[in-house]
C-alpha cells in the first residue's frame, strides 16, 4: 500500500537520510517536505533541505516560528552567542554581551542540556500533523534516533508514542481519520513514523551511505559558519558516525 507523508526535514544527516528512505525504500507515493525556522543560529541546514527536496521534485515549505524565538531563548541554539562589547575601564577585561555559547564535547555530557530547545519536537510535530490532516496524508515522518534519547526528552520512544496518540485522538473524524471509528480506541494507529527511533547515528550513516546520500549536502554543526566546527556535540557525533564511511566533511578542528 502506498502512503502519502509529511516529512520533517531539517537538512541534517538524520532527516536527509529519512527523506531518501521515504523516496527509495517507501512505500510512499507522495512526500511533502516541511522545514522549520525557529530562530536557530543559522539557516544553512535549511538550504540543504531545500536542495534535496528540489532534487526529488518535492513540495517544500519552511515554517517560520522565529516570532517566538525570544520566548524560548534559554537554549544555546536560540540564544545569540556572547560577543565582545567593550573593555571594563576598571579591570581592563573584555566585557561580553549576555548569551549562551554552544558547548563543545559529547552528547553524553551534562553540559549538552543547554542545547535543548523547549518543546521543539512537539511544536514541529503538531504543525506537521495539522498539514497532514488538512491534506489527508497518512502520516508524519520524523528522524529522531536513539542517540538523542539521553539528552533530548522529546526524542524518546515514550514521547513519540504519546504525541502520536494525542494527535490521532485530536483529529478523529478528519483527514486520514475521517472514516475511522476511533471513539473507543485504546491503541491509536501509527501516525507519527519514526523509523530511526531505535537506531544509532552510525546505523543512520550506514543506511544513508547505502542510499547514496551526499553527506557534503547535509549540515550538523550547531555553531554555524562556513564549515563544521568539529567540536560541538553534533559535530562529534557526526565524526563518530561517519568514521567508517570515508567522511567527506570538512571540520575546523
Amino acid at each position: 500500500m502506498t502512503r502519502s507523508t509529511v516529512a520533517i526535514v531539517s537538512g541534517g544527516m538524520d532527516s536527509i537520510t529519512l527523506l531518501y528512505h521515504l523516496m527509495v525504500d517507501g512505500p510512499t507515493d507522495d512526500v511533502h517536505v516541511l522545514s522549520f525556522d525557529y530562530g536557530q543560529r543559522h539557516v544553512k541546514e535549511l538550504e540543504f533541505a531545500e536542495h534535496h527536496a528540489a532534487w526529488w521534485g518535492l513540495q517544500h515549505n519552511v515554517i517560520d516560528l522565529s516570532g517566538i524565538t525570544h520566548l524560548i531563548s534559554n537554549s544555546a541554539l536560540t540564544s545569540s552567542p556572547p560577543v565582545p562589547a567593550g573593555v571594563n575601564a576598571t579591570t581592563g577585561k573584555v566585557v561580553f554581551t549576555s548569551g549562551i555559547e554552544v558547548p563543545d564535547g559529547h552528547y553524553a555530557e551534562e553540559s549538552m542540556k543547554v542545547t535543548v530547545v523547549p518543546n521543539r519536537n512537539m511544536m514541529m510535530l503538531s504543525i506537521a500533523a495539522a498539514v497532514a490532516v488538512n491534506e489527508g496524508a497518512h502520516r508524519v515522518a520524523i528522524g529522531v534516533h536513539a542517540g538523542d534519547h539521553f539528552i533530548y526528552p522529546d526524542c524518546r520512544p515514550e514521547f513519540i508514542q504519546t504525541a502520536n496518540d494525542a494527535i490521532v485522538r485530536g483529529n478523529i473524524g478528519f483527514g486520514p481519520f475521517k472514516d475511522a471509528d476511533l471513539q473507543d480506541l485504546t491503541a491509536p494507529p501509527e501516525f507519527i513514523y519514526a523509523p530511526f527511533i531505535d537506531k544509532t547515528k552510525t546505523d543512520i550513516a550506514r543506511m544513508g551511505n547505502a542510499l547514496r546520500v551526499d553527506w557534503t549536502k547535509t549540515w550538523s554543526c550547531y555553531k554555524g559558519g562556513d564549515i563544521h566546527c568539529g567540536t560541538c556535540g553534533t559535530c562529534v557525533e557526526r565524526k563518530e558516525a561517519l568514521a567508517d564511511f570515508n567522511d567527506p566533511t570538512e571540520y575546523r578542528a
